[in-house]
Formats: C-alpha cells, sequence, structure tokens
C-alpha cells in the first residue's frame, strides 16, 4: 500500500475520470487522449478551506488566489513593481491623477471580457480589507471606469506608495474579480470563483481536508516576459493541478520519495537530512528573503487590553527558543529584534534593546504595575502546519515563568483562522493570543506590515487601536526622501513597543523539496506554479 489513504488511491481514477469531464465541458479546450494529461501533485503547508483571498491574510488562500486571478500589478525578483493586467499607465504633472489602460484580450473564465469596471469594483472592496490599501484609499479623492479598458485614480494629495500598494505580492494581494463578485460586502465571503489568471478552480471537486483541483485557463493570455517573482508571463505546462492535503508532515515526505507527490512545498526542517540524500529529489528556497515569526495580541479583551501587560510579553519571550523548536538548524533561522527584516532597509533595533531576553524580573514588575489578576491568557494553537506546532508550547512556558495564567488550545490552522475573526471574549469563543508566520517581503516597511495597522475596528485581527501609531504610519507613506522614511520607520518601532500590537519572534528560511522530474520551479515571493513542466 502506498503513501496516500487507500481511499485517496481508489478516488484518483475517479478524479481523472470527473476532471476530464469537467475540461470538456470548457469552452474553446480542444479534446485530448487521457493519456497526454500531465497532473502535477503538490502537498502545500495547509488545507484549503476559505477560497476568499480578499476575506482572510491566511497564505494557502492567497496562493489559491494567485492560481485563479490576475493582478494589475506584480512585484519581481528585485522587488520592483511591473505591470500585470495593465497595459500601460500615465502620471499627472501634479502626481494626482494615475491614468491605467488594460491588456488586450483578457477574459474572465466564462468567456466574459475584463473590464475597467471590474477593476474599480476590487480595487474597492480590497481598499477595506488590507490596511496598506486603506492607506490608499483613505487619500483617494475619485475612482471611476473611463471607458471598458481603463480606469482613473485621482488623489487627494500626493502619495508615493501608489504603485507598490496596488502591486502588493503580500496579503491581502489586490486580486482582481468580476464586478459582481467584487460587490460582495468585504466582510462577507465570496462564493463565485471566476477569475482570469492562469487556472480555473474545479469547485465541485474541492474537497475541505482532501484535495482542491485545478486546470489549465485556455483563455489565459500570458504576458510576454519571461516569469520573475510573482510577474512576468504565466505559461501553464501542466494540464492539471491538485493540492493534496495530508496533515502528517512525514507522510508528504514518504509520498515525495515514492513518487505519489511531486512537490512539498514546506517539509519540516527536521526532516530535510532524509530529504537530501535522495538523488531524485531538489531541496531549494524558493522565498529567499525567508519568513519572519509573530505572536500576535487580541487587545479587545483582558488581559492584552494594557499596554503595559503586552509589554512583559516582550520581556518575557526570546527568540532563540522558538527558533530552535521549530526550525532547528542553524543554517535555516536568525534571531533578528526588528519588526523589519534584518538585511533589509528599514532594519533597527529601536525600542527593543533591552526586549527578547527573557527577563522575567522586568517582566513581572511590569505585570504587577498594571494589576494582573490572573486572567488567564487563551492561547490557540495551529497543529496541523509544523512550521508553527512548537511555537505555542514555547509560548506558554515563558509566559508562565513571567507570571501569566495560560490557557493553551489546540485546533487545526483553518479553524485558528476563522475563530481569530470572532471579537467574543476569550471565555466565550473568543482568543487572546496566536502564532503565525508572515513572509520577509510582507512586513518591510510600517505600511505593508498588516499587524502594524492600528486602525482600530479596521485592523486585522486583534484589533489595536492607537492614534500615534497610525499618525505616524501615515507619515511614512506620504514621505518620498528615503532618510526621512528610515526615521520615520524607526519611530514607529519605537511606538510599537510602547503600544505593542505583535512581537516579532525571529526569521527562518523554508526550503521547498521537489522531483528532479520537475522543471521550470523558479523563485517566487509566493507559490508559483505556472511554468513548471512535469516529464
Amino acid at each position: 500500500m502506498g503513501i496516500l489513504s487507500k481511499a485517496g488511491l481508489a478516488a484518483r481514477g475517479l478524479w481523472r475520470i470527473a476532471a476530464a469531464a469537467a475540461i470538456l465541458t470548457l469552452p474553446n479546450l480542444a479534446l485530448r487522449p487521457a493519456a497526454a494529461e500531465t497532473t502535477l501533485r503538490v502537498a502545500l503547508h495547509s488545507d484549503l478551506k476559505i477560497i476568499d483571498p480578499i476575506w482572510t491574510t491566511a497564505l494557502i488562500s492567497t496562493h489559491h488566489g494567485f492560481m485563479i486571478y490576475d493582478t494589475l500589478f506584480a512585484v519581481d525578483e528585485k522587488m520592483t513593481v511591473q505591470p500585470q493586467m495593465v497595459d500601460s499607465w500615465t502620471v499627472s504633472d501634479d502626481k494626482l491623477t494615475f491614468t491605467f489602460k488594460l491588456r488586450e484580450g483578457l477574459e474572465w473564465h466564462d468567456g466574459q471580457p475584463v473590464t475597467a469596471e471590474d477593476c474599480v469594483a476590487s480595487i474597492r472592496r480590497w481598499g477595506v480589507r488590507d490596511g496598506m490599501a486603506q492607506k490608499l484609499m483613505a487619500v483617494t479623492a475619485e475612482l471611476r471606469a473611463v471607458d471598458a479598458r481603463t480606469f482613473v485614480l485621482r488623489l487627494k494629495e500626493p502619495y508615493g506608495l501608489v504603485l507598490s500598494t496596488l502591486g502588493k505580492a503580500s496579503s491581502n494581494v489586490l486580486f482582481i474579480m468580476p464586478k459582481r463578485v467584487a460587490e460582495t460586502d468585504p466582510n462577507s465571503q465570496i462564493t463565485d470563483t471566476t477569475g482570469s489568471g492562469p487556472f480555473i478552480f474545479l469547485r465541485d471537486q474541492w474537497k475541505p481536508g482532501e484535495r482542491a483541483v485545478y486546470v489549465r485557463n485556455p483563455r489565459y493570455r500570458p504576458r510576454a516576459e519571461p516569469p520573475s517573482g510573482m510577474a512576468g508571463g504565466k505559461v501553464v505546462r501542466v494540464d492539471r493541478v491538485e493540492w493534496i492535503w495530508l496533515p502528517d508532515a512525514q507522510t508528504q515526505v514518504n509520498a515525495l520519495l515514492q513518487g505519489e507527490i511531486d512537490l512539498v512545498e514546506a517539509p519540516p526542517h527536521d526532516l530535510l537530512p532524509l530529504v537530501e540524500k535522495d538523488p531524485n529529489i531538489a531541496l531549494a528556497v524558493l522565498a529567499p528573503m525567508g519568513r519572519q515569526y509573530a505572536f500576535r495580541f487580541n487587545v479587545l479583551h483582558k488581559p492584552f487590553n494594557d499596554a503595559r501587560i503586552r509589554q512583559a510579553v516582550a520581556y518575557a519571550f526570546n527568540q532563540q527558543d522558538f527558533l530552535q523548536s521549530t526550525i532547528g538548524d542553524p543554517r535555516y533561522f536568525r534571531v533578528c529584534r526588528s519588526l523589519y527584516p534584518c538585511g533589509s532597509p528599514f532594519e533597527t533595533e529601536a525600542g527593543f534593546e533591552d526586549k527578547l531576553e527573557s527577563n522575567f524580573v522586568r517582566a513581572r514588575a511590569l505585570l504587577q504595575e498594571a494589576g494582573y489578576d490572573g486572567t488567564p491568557v487563551v492561547l490557540m494553537q495551529s497543529t496541523d502546519i509544523g512550521s508553527l506546532a512548537n511555537l505555542a508550547p514555547v509560548a506558554k512556558a515563558l509566559l508562565e515563568r513571567a507570571g501569566f495564567k495560560v490557557d493553551l488550545q489546540a485546533m487545526d490552522w483553518q479553524t485558528l483562522v476563522s475563530r481569530r475573526a470572532k471579537k467574543d471574549p476569550p471565555g466565550a469563543g473568543g482568543w487572546s493570543a496566536f502564532l503565525t508566520s508572515w513572509g520577509s517581503i510582507d512586513v518591510l516597511d510600517p505600511a505593508s506590515t498588516s499587524f502594524l495597522n492600528a486602525s482600530c475596528e479596521r485592523a486585522a485581527f486583534g484589533w489595536p487601536c492607537d492614534a500615534e501609531l497610525e499618525r505616524l504610519r501615515d507619515a511614512f507613506a506620504r514621505e518620498t526622501d528615503p532618510q526621512a522614511q528610515k526615521a520615520l520607520a524607526e519611530a514607529v518601532q519605537r511606538r510599537e513597543a510602547a503600544y505593542p500590537t505583535h512581537i516579532q519572534l525571529g526569521q527562518y528560511l523554508q526550503p521547498t523539496a521537489y522531483r528532479r522530474n520537475l522543471t521550470g520551479v523558479f523563485a517566487a515571493s509566493n507559490l508559483a506554479l505556472w511554468n513548471i513542466e512535469k516529464k
């Protein structure tokens, strides 16, 4: 018996039959012999349960978004914003009016043309959910379609982050959706998965907890440039992609070694020696900027509604314990006190020089000063993602040594993602804190870092509310001088140390493992399954 379950193996034939039927119903897709179909099977870091990448910041949903949607702009491998759906654009002399023209021939999966009205509606919905987009919308005077392929963005004042906001590669990405879909309430999840991207999602074959299936979009028109990061030509070289969910990491790796899986996105670091021994397997860090761990507070309820109690956490924690428990191999992790990635332009230890050293004496003093009354920290632990599972037990041990009471509650990641959106008190189904990771590209500066958004009810889950932090972030977003930007980024970090929204817990690199019969695998800030050919 192979690595996949009996039911899973038995279903493979059924999947093929169902997929063939689904493909035959797609418009303008020529008939092919079944034997000619190429299927790429991948095991990703999480199961896909939420298919609205605007409603959630979950990375797996962003991966899903890049499969089926396209973007106006995208970031290449050099972190430069490049046009994607946009063909050309102009900026007025006063820097207030941006006019964008779409490429010719863009179509939705159902054959309808992509229009400027679709783009406007998509920007408006995304502008409610994403922190960086909120800043852009705050300085927007007008957003309207001019004709079928042209739309205008007019600003109230010059703003230096227009293109980098529209082209951001981090959650929430501006995925363009049909107007009828984009008009969904931003606080409700979409159900229609029509996109214009390189793949089509077969929703009737989606089985959360088992698999998600995508087929090549025959209507997609790639750009002429070679792929670079999330930019360039997205040429699909396989007929079908199956995301197969295997919650056990050892099972994922064994399936890869036996050829039942073609690619494992995030093999645990302690299993890398096993992968490295197999000559048929390649190992590569496809996101060379790495990732950053974070401990996220819920500031709405006790005990973390008091900034002093959150500061106590910063004194109680140390990054080495977290990194050692999850990554282990020092080749792949780095202690870094900066909110912004070490090695990036805004790297600084400002405000954290005396923190993250497990100073339990200082932590207990802050708890006493704040009058901590023993309210338990309801700490959510995700158990099914290898790079996260060990974080919460480490946090619990360190918090308890500092004098906190901790209620550790285990759950799978998708349950955590759903629960973190709830504002209920921790004792009534809510939460106090959880741990996660962000791509370093997500936390490069004060504007792009979602967890620094302190705009109260408009902020990301955790809902920090601090006018000074928002004032500094706004000033950063409007500043164009690099040295002034750096000073403002440092000021933001000092303010965050006084009013903690989250605690940064170090950086790490995540290798991806894939079989060597795959070619065209390339580095990008997110999972990119186009350009891959399976021989």
